[in-house]
């Protein structure tokens, strides 16, 4: 006697379609929430794997050891994808859960100003700014001498603060509501956030308080020098562009004929930075009034320049 239900494995299939659709067409921001929730899932199946057949036991979960970010460099030197996987490992619910939250909250608001790209760039270079950071501590300050063999770290937390701290460098006095305080500008929040990391270092988790400020100082630092019209991601996200390259399928090549600029170079010089210097005005504009003091022509200039990017 058969009980199999033939809509079963067709909602399995749905379901599975609808992640991989969501997945696909998603934005860098979906996608690097999906990517840290499928990490979490696998890390915490093979935990269940090395329990059930008792491997290692004294090891732990290998696959978290094999992916976590060690700060003595004698063993960094031998797991060097661990300054990337570190930034998308969790060891419970709720540091998967908060991370996600500000993640998504911070994200919605960087992606009002700026484009996707530039998202995705700061989310790993953050992380990566963290990881040197918490490297560099523990093989300097004499304080974690007797700690660093043991000393490891893992997390999205500074790839998270370095976009929040680029979120609020780009527009400090945007207005959140929180519940039972009510609105708030975003650089309270980030004053917040730096003086719980600094006053807790001594407290415990010092690795990850010190990875947390480095995030913080590239998301600063990448806005910052944003604005004097440097792209400091951009050499990153040439690589980044190769890389993804070799993993897309190859296409039927189009052929496109663009028309022939009608602007000598002197002239077209001059309009880009005019353009420039309206696009730095309008980001003063934010900064000191917010998002919500532009005009729609302003408005249009900045989501058309973020389209340019």
């Amino acid at each position: 006697m058969n009980f199999n239900n033939p809509y079963q494995s067709y909602s399995h299939q749905s379901i599975w379609a609808g992640i991989k659709n969501s997945f696909k067409e998603g934005s860098n921001l979906s996608k690097l929430i999906y990517i840290n929730l499928a990490v979490f899932l696998l890390v915490k199946i093979a935990a269940v794997v090395v329990f059930l057949f008792g491997l290692a036991p004294t090891e732990g979960n290998f696959v978290l050891n094999w992916l976590i970010l060690p700060a003595d460099t004698s063993e960094l030197i031998y797991r060097p994808w661990t300054v990337f996987t570190y930034m998308f490992l969790h060891e419970g619910f709720f540091h998967i859960l908060f991370n996600m939250l500000y993640l998504y909250w911070f994200g919605q608001i960087f992606l009002n100003f700026l484009d996707q790209k530039k998202l995705l760039s700061i989310y790993l270079l953050g992380g990566l700014t963290g990881a040197s950071i918490f490297v560099l501590a523990f093989n300097i300050f004499p304080v974690f001498q007797e700690s660093l063999p043991f000393a490891v770290a893992l997390g999205a937390s500074a790839s998270v603060m370095a976009v929040v701290f680029a979120t609020v460098s780009y527009s400090p006095n945007y207005i959140v509501n929180l519940v039972f305080i009510g609105p708030v500008k975003l650089k309270y929040i980030a004053l917040v956030f730096i003086l719980i990391d600094i006053i807790q270092l001594p407290q415990g988790n010092a690795g990850g308080h010190l990875a947390h400020l480095g995030g913080a100082f590239y998301g600063w630092l990448f806005i910052s020098q944003l604005r004097k019209g440097k792209d400091i991601s951009s050499g990153f996200n040439q690589m980044m562009d190769t890389v993804f390259s070799w993993f897309k399928s190859n296409k039927k090549m189009k052929v496109t004929h663009k028309k022939a600029r009608t602007t000598d170079d002197k002239t077209y010089n001059k309009q880009k930075k005019q353009r420039q210097e309206d696009l730095n005005e309008i980001l003063e504009k934010i900064s000191k009034s917010g998002y919500d003091s532009l005009s729609k022509e302003e408005k249009e200039i900045l989501f058309k320049s973020s389209k340019d990017e």
